[in-house]
């Protein structure tokens, strides 16, 4: 679950969803260009992003590519958030925000109320900051541990070391 929050922290990609979603068919890369006014790698970039965490699917013709949303990840968002917008005014929020929210809410609606208000950027952005965190500090700890098995093979008779 953290790895998608990871990918919607990205201002990019959920534009990217967001012009998906409106179209609810295919959209060629190019066009997507031309819509958001981003450059062609820049766009090829986040839509593999978004195509490896199978939240779109891709058609390929000829040279061409077309891209479709695919809600099914988006719909276990839904569902991990639903109990967090539940809480007392926060489905008349929702709700004004231009979705439903409850555990039955279709993937759009429920996309469209994240997506579209505040709390989602905040809510993508704390996660994707705690997961860099807790790498960071595992990273960090690995190599604290390594260090301590170095110094302690080093300090051992070579007898023992080669056993």
């Amino acid at each position: 679950m953290s790895d998608i929050f990871d990918v919607l922290a990205d201002g990019t990609r959920r534009e990217l969803l967001r012009n998906l979603r409106e179209r609810a068919g295919e959209v060629s890369v190019g066009q997507l260009v031309a819509e958001l006014g981003i450059s062609q790698p820049t766009v090829s970039k986040h839509l593999k992003v978004l195509r490896d965490h199978a939240l779109v699917t891709v058609r390929e013709e000829g040279q061409h590519r077309y891209y479709r949303l695919d809600a099914g990840p988006l719909e276990e968002v839904a569902g991990w958030l639903a109990p967090f917008a539940t809480t007392p005014g926060a489905a008349d929020a929702a709700s004004r925000a231009g979705g439903a929210v409850s555990s039955g809410a279709s993937a759009g609606g429920a996309y469209s109320a994240w997506a579209g208000a505040e709390y989602g950027d905040r809510v993508g952005r704390a996660v994707a900051e705690t997961a860099h965190s807790a790498r960071t500090a595992f990273e960090a700890a690995q190599e604290k541990l390594q260090g301590t098995q170095r110094r302690i093979a080093g300090r051992l008779p070579r007898r023992a070391r080669r056993s």
